[in-house]
Order: structure tokens, then C-alpha cells, then sequence
């Protein structure tokens, strides 16, 4: 089998997949290969302005290879690296020239320890508060 007709692996973070050498996808198959629900690659769509997949004639989304290497480039920020959409969208629009830092909530041990005392805070009003009652 040629190189240029057969299969081309994406690596993912437990396994190989093939992505079929096709010119077009639909919504399902895309759904399937990159582990994704449907209803997530729409929304995927209205929030990562370059997933655009063309519409056929009878209305249907078709995929083509670049939109779904690009569905996989965005499962792995968002799933595995722990992105949020919009630090996805900038670092998707860096084109890993310059990749901007990702900012990850309560991450430094600073925010733990205010995040315990305000816990402990709450716990002891909470204690007064039922010992009014």
C-alpha cells in the first residue's frame, strides 16, 4: 500500500489511531475516532473560530483531515493538558510559536493554604452558628 493512500497514524494518549484516508468525515465517524461526543464538536465549532467543517447539500457537516488533526490538537489541550477553551484558542492561534503560559486554578501552594483557612473559617462559624440553634 502507498504512503499517500494508506492511513495515517495520530498519536493520542493511550493509543495510535488511523485516520482513513478520506477526503470527507461525518459528524459520527469523527465522533468515533477521536473519542469526542457530537454534540461536543459543535460547540467545539462556535468557540475555535478555525473548526469550520464545510456543510454538503443536504446540510450535513463534513470534516475534512485538517479539522479532525485540529479536533485532536484540541481534545489533547483541553482534556490532557487541562486548558481552559479560551487558553486553548490563544495557544491554537500562537501556532506554537510563542505558547502562552496557562494559568491553572488554585495551582500554587499559596491558593491551597488561603483555600484551607477560608475552610476552616467556615467551619468554625458554622460551629457557632448550630450551637445558637
Amino acid at each position: 500500500m502507498s504512503r499517500s493512500r494508506a492511513a495515517r497514524l495520530i498519536p493520542d494518549s493511550a493509543t495510535d489511531v488511523a485516520i482513513p484516508d478520506k477526503l470527507y468525515f461525518r459528524i459520527g465517524e469523527v465522533s468515533e475516532l477521536t473519542r469526542t461526543k457530537a454534540f461536543v464538536l459543535r460547540y467545539w465549532e462556535t468557540e475555535f473560530p478555525s473548526l469550520r467543517p464545510v456543510k454538503g447539500k443536504s446540510g450535513h457537516r463534513l470534516y475534512r483531515r485538517k479539522d479532525v488533526e485540529l479536533i485532536f490538537q484540541i481534545r489533547r489541550l483541553l482534556y490532557e493538558k487541562g486548558f481552559t477553551i479560551e487558553g486553548a484558542r490563544r495557544s491554537l492561534a500562537s501556532d506554537g510559536k510563542n505558547p502562552a503560559e496557562q494559568k491553572h486554578l488554585f495551582q500554587s501552594p499559596l491558593d491551597r493554604k488561603e483555600l484551607k483557612a477560608i475552610r476552616q473559617e467556615l467551619q468554625t462559624i458554622l460551629t457557632m452558628l448550630s450551637r445558637k440553634c
